[in-house]
Parts: C-alpha cells; structure tokens; sequence
C-alpha cells in the first residue's frame, strides 16, 4: 500500500509541477478537494471530451446531443426521486468531529429500512480514521445527508426561492426528451447525450480528482421500446458494454486486465435502476469505480410525465401507438478518465526519464520543435517556420531550452508523442528533419513537406 500511495504522490505532484492540476484558490491557503486544470491538463481533459463527442454522437446516426442548464426546476428533483433517495448515511465521531460515510470506516455497516432511514452495525475494533478512538463508544447514530448542493434563485434567501445545483446530466435529458423528439425525429431505438458538470455535497471527498464536489459527466440516455422479455432490453445493454469496453482499451488506451466489471447486486441498486453495471479502474489507491451502466427502464420518464401532467410519450410513426420507452444509461466521468489516463501513462521505471505514455490523440501537445541551437538564427528560422506550419494541423510545442536532450525528456514527461529537431542538415543539405518517436525512441529523417501526412498517420495508428 505505501508503494501504491507513492505512486499516487508521484503523479499529483507532476500535475502540479507540470501544468495539468493544481490546488484550487491556492493561494488562498487553498479550498478543501478543490482543483483546477492548468495548461496541459484541459487540454488533456478537452481531448477527451471531443474523442468522446466524435465517437459517441457526431459519429452515429441513432444520436443526437444536447446543453442543459445546471439548475433546474426543483420539481424536477421531486419527481427524479433525488430529494427524498439521493443521500449516504453519515457519522459523526464524538471526540474529533470528522464526518464520515459508512462505508469509508472498515467494520461498520448501513442499510436502509423500510422508513427510509439507516440500520447501523459497528463491529468491535472498529476505529476513528482519524483519532482513533473506539467506534463502537464514540461514534454518533446515522443520519441520512442529502448530497445535492442548495442555492437560492432571486435576491432573498426564502424558501420559494430555493433551487438545486443537478447532481448528475441524466434528468435534463428525461425532461427534454419530448422537445428533443419533436425536433429531431429520431426514431426508436435512439440516444441524447450531453457533457457538463454536476454538484454533489459529498461528505469525504479525495483521492486528488477521483472524487470531488463539482465535476464533469459524459452521458447517454438511449431510449428503446417497452420490452416484451429481459432479452430485448439486455441485448441493448451488452451493445452499450461492448462500446464502453471499446473506448477504455482503444480511446483512452488502458489494459483490460487493469479494469473489473462489478455487478452490482440487487441490494444496493439506485432507486431507478433494474441493472447496473460497475467499470472499475485499478487506481494507486484501490479499485475504484470508473464508469457505469445501468437499466432505468421507464422510471424517470414515467414519473415526468406524472408529475408534469405534460403527455412525453412517443408515437409509433408505422402504427401510431403511443409508448413510453424504457432507457439504458451508459455514463463516463470525465475527471475520472484524466485520473485513470494519466495512472495508465505513467511510467518512471527510468528515475531519470519520466514518461507519460499517452495515447497521441489524447495528448496535450501532439509534437515539439527544436532548433538544435537557439543562439542559430538559420536554425531558430526554420523551426519556427515548420512550427508555426504544423500548428494549423496540432498542437505544438516550442522548447528550445538546454540541450536536445533534457529537451527529450521535459516533453516525455508531459507526455508529447513526437518531437522534431532542426539541425544544420536541415537547412543546408537535405531539407529534412529529425522526428523522434517517445515509445521507440526511432528518430527518422522526414522531409519537411511530409511532415503532416508523416504525423497524421502516426498520430491515428498510435495508441
């Protein structure tokens, strides 16, 4: 465990170091599990944002995409069941007064009963994370903590004006499914995705970017018909687990040993949920969930249309009957793939050569140009003119700072694929560069004009 916790200092402290994450309001002495993304991490966060966008709605006739608002109608809430089911049983150690879910304290255990509140169970030994008292003495009764984020729409803080931040996309797509229809006429099978941020009041939050108060979703609702047997709706789901195995291996290039699929058993399912699906990353600190996909049959739309009184129903366009579709959800978090891609990518088996062995599509800088001298002005000038050539294709990186060499690893650690280096046979013999590969360490000499074709294709075959 503490070579694993090593490893998670290692990458948190490159982020920081290097431009992908750093401390929220720092300066400030900082904000609790608060982070922003600097330079290189959105562009790492964006990249797979857009591969998300291209593959999963620009790419497939069957969708269509959407951009929600962040606070909605609170009826919406209501009737999602979210403001009477979406808590965590929450405990209170008597001595310290740390706050924590159960399941975040080894030998204790909550239920639910049938009131809606929790059955607690300490088991002897069991210990304050923090001070470390007897859990059993110590520990105050369960209590049911609403995770949803509270705000206040208008100038007075009064109940009527009371609103929430959205805890997750999902419902935004169930009350938009009718105007969606209308609009774009799709025909079942079809899906609305969106990606945008959601807020929830968590009580530990940690693990760097792992788990945290406001963070970014990718979402799908795919509608299908009202299934006549398990089989109709299961085939859909396999084809939704099969994508979403797809782009972990292939899109954000992690093994599929380093994932396991938890289902999860019929206890601890959402309120809305008839199954779900678990994609669990093995992250420095613990397997951990990554992604999830989960059956919600009709329940949201069902109970939008109850509570709206607004008719949400599809019409059969061959024999004009009206149906209320049932849905499966594939989700992917955001913050979560950066986290799972940059532990993925991470490669110090070399002390003194860090790499960052990302996917090229998803790194921040696709390649760097050097002249092999700066003080050159032949070379500095011709580097900049293939630099600023390839910056209509890529995003490009200029270093001309110390050696070529140190040059080589400051962008293997930032995880820039290929970089170009312009010597004196570049400008006065052959017209060509040299492009060394960050995996393979080739360095091949490439003639100018070939560069694009010579990157592209690389940049499409490298995973």
């Amino acid at each position: 465990m503490a070579e694993k916790n090593e490893l998670m200092e290692k990458i948190v402290s490159l982020c920081k170091r290097r431009g992908f994450v750093f401390p929220g309001s720092e300066i400030y002495g900082g904000m609790a599990n608060s982070w922003d993304y600097g330079p290189l991490g959105v562009e790492l966060k964006n990249n797979i944002k857009q591969e998300w966008w291209k593959r999963f709605i620009q790419q497939r006739d069957d969708m269509v995409g959407i951009d929600a608002a962040l606070i909605m109608n609170t009826k919406v809430w209501q009737a999602s069941g979210h403001l009477a089911n979406f808590s965590d049983p929450l405990v209170e150690c008597k001595k310290c007064h740390n706050r924590f879910r159960f399941d975040q304290i080894p030998g204790i255990e909550a239920s639910k009963n049938q009131s809606g509140g929790f059955q607690f169970k300490i088991s002897a030994g069991a210990k304050c994370p923090i001070c470390g008292v007897d859990a059993q003495i110590n520990f105050s009764e369960p209590s049911s903590f609403n995770l949803m984020f509270k705000t206040f729409i208008g100038p007075s803080e009064e109940k009527s004006n009371l609103a929430y931040f959205r805890p997750e996309t999902a419902q935004a797509m169930f009350v938009d499914f009718k105007n969606v229809l209308d609009t774009s006429r799709k025909q079942l099978p079809f899906g609305i995705g969106q990606i945008g941020k959601a807020f929830r009041n968590e009580i530990t939050p940690g693990n760097f970017i792992f788990r945290t108060r406001e963070f970014e979703q990718m979402e799908i609702e795919y509608f299908i018909r009202p299934p006549q047997k398990d089989e109709e709706w299961n085939n859909v789901f396999e084809m939704w687990r099969s994508e979403m195995k797809t782009w972990i291996t292939d899109v954000l290039g992690i093994k599929w040993e380093h994932i396991h699929e938890l289902e999860v058993p019929k206890e601890e399912l959402a309120h809305y949920s008839k199954r779900t699906i678990d994609f669990e990353y093995h992250f420095p600190f613990g397997v951990s969930e990554l992604y999830g996909l989960a059956y919600r049959t009709d329940f949201d739309l069902k109970n939008h249309m109850e509570a709206s009184k607004q008719d949400i129903c599809y019409t059969d366009p061959q024999t004009g009957e009206k149906i209320l579709p049932h849905c499966i959800e594939p989700t992917w978090g955001v913050d979560r793939s950066v986290l799972a891609v940059l532990c993925e990518a991470f490669d110090d088996s070399n002390p003194e050569n860090v790499v960052l062995r990302l996917p090229a599509k998803l790194a921040p800088y696709k390649v760097a140009v050097f002249p092999l001298l700066k003080n050159k002005e032949q070379l500095v000038g011709k580097a900049r003119e293939i630099y600023n050539n390839l910056k209509k294709h890529f995003t490009v990186a200029w270093d001309d700072r110390g050696n070529v060499g140190k040059r080589y690893y400051s962008q293997d650690e930032i995880g820039t694929p290929f970089c170009i280096t312009v010597d004196f046979d570049t400008v006065e013999k052959d017209n060509c560069v040299t492009v060394r590969d960050r995996d393979t360490k080739q360095q091949p000499r490439v003639k100018i004009e070939d560069l694009v074709k010579y990157l592209s294709e690389k940049i499409n075959l490298y995973v």
